[in-house]
């Protein structure tokens, strides 16, 4: 199951980051907008949801089940708190605003890194 998150859900991933990229370029381009890169990113984002969704369902180690959702709840958070931090530097003009479009691929990697971090503890 680890294999399928790592082949599958990782170029899920890249491909996310890339079409955020592509997508901003494009809209550019395109006075009409971007609808293609807009749709693709969204089904994107929701297929890595379903994909790691299955994947904690299946996991039979409940060790492993629990890293990977306290990994999730230091993502949710760091995510949060650097949008909400993000955000008041906008509210008082001291930022310039932050594209939406890269807040689940922030979310995936602090997750990600909490991961790691999390893998590295209990070894």
């Amino acid at each position: 199951m680890e294999d399928r998150m790592l082949f599958i859900g990782m170029p899920l991933l890249v491909a996310n980051i890339a079409l955020a990229i592509w997508g901003i370029g494009y809209r550019h381009l395109h006075a009409a907008g971007a609808y293609l890169p807009a749709i693709l990113f969204a089904l994107l984002g929701v297929a890595f949801i379903v994909i790691f969704g299955l994947y904690l369902k299946e996991e039979q180690d409940e060790f492993q089940r629990d890293l990977w959702v306290q990994a999730l709840l230091w993502g949710i958070g760091a995510t949060l708190t650097v949008i909400t931090l993000w955000g008041s530097l906008v509210e008082f003009e001291l930022a310039k605003g932050l594209k939406l479009i890269f807040v689940f691929p922030l979310f995936m990697l602090i997750t990600c890194i909490a991961r790691l971090v999390l893998k590295l503890r209990y070894r």
